[in-house]
């Protein structure tokens, strides 16, 4: 008798790989904030990066994609925490949307 395959381990590398996304941008941002000047970190030049190079809306998306998946597994889990056990049509639902963000972030931002 073989035991059903879960997809458990993939949504919690997803998670995994959130977090670890998250932590990187967020010690680059604090880290650029220490040792560039303003001007560097100016609105207008970070709009021409992250807008108008393909390395820029590669970073936008690298950000983005894995942060709504580690944050909508850690939301179904805490509801989880919180006892509520809403079954598979909640679980679909919350994926889904992680699903349906990153491909609209993928079309918008290209």
């Amino acid at each position: 008798m073989s035991k059903p395959k879960h997809i458990e381990p993939l949504l919690w590398s997803l998670f995994g790989a959130g977090g670890m996304t998250i932590a990187f941008f967020m010690t680059g941002i604090i880290l650029s904030l220490v040792f560039f000047d303003a001007s560097t970190l100016s609105y207008e030049r970070m709009h021409a990066f992250f807008m108008e190079s393909w390395i820029g809306r590669l970073s936008i998306i690298v950000a983005l994609v894995p942060s709504y998946w580690g944050c909508i597994h850690r939301v179904y889990h805490g509801m989880h925490d919180l006892q509520i056990h809403a079954g598979n049509g909640i679980k679909v639902l919350c994926y889904g949307f992680a699903m349906v963000l990153s491909i609209a972030t993928v079309v918008v931002v290209i």
